[in-house]
């Protein structure tokens, strides 16, 4: 991923109430069932920092997440890097509350170009990621809540 990209957005409406979607990605019990198991700790709040690490093959990611902007049951963005790599992003998760459902907008953009030989940090890739994470397992996870 370059500066150079278009910012990754990726949409998925829900029919969950906006609170509950809201504890999916703020709190970190829930945010380990469908996001990252191995995240240790977690507050919506600005200037919390986190780290944690992803081991894909041979390759260590140390995610390094800060979170600059956080509106309750509104919008939260992370400034997200890696410890072993140059680079850095954001990652803001916009909820939009249309009473019948609620629209999630997940947007990535590229604040400093990372390696473009490792295959993770691929444009392809991280579109994959975040359609599975929205898509699929945020999804999946929230149709058992709300049972």
């Amino acid at each position: 991923m370059k500066t150079s990209d278009t910012p990754i957005v990726v949409e998925q409406v829900f029919h969950n109430p906006v609170k509950d979607i809201w504890k999916a990605l703020t709190e970190v019990d829930q945010m380990k069932q469908w996001f990252f198991d191995n995240i240790d700790t977690f507050k919506p709040e600005v200037g919390f920092e986190t780290q944690f690490v992803v081991r894909s093959e041979h390759r260590k990611f140390t995610h390094l997440w800060k979170i600059t902007e956080a509106t309750p049951y509104q919008s939260i963005t992370y400034n997200w890097k890696y410890a072993e790599y140059p680079g850095d992003s954001s990652v803001t998760f916009e909820l939009v509350d249309k009473k019948e459902f609620v629209n999630l907008r997940v947007s990535m953009g590229i604040t400093e170009d990372f390696p473009q030989n490792v295959p993770e940090f691929t444009r392809e890739s991280c579109i994959q990621g975040w359609d599975y994470f929205i898509r699929n397992s945020l999804k999946g996870f929230l149709s058992t809540q709300s049972k």
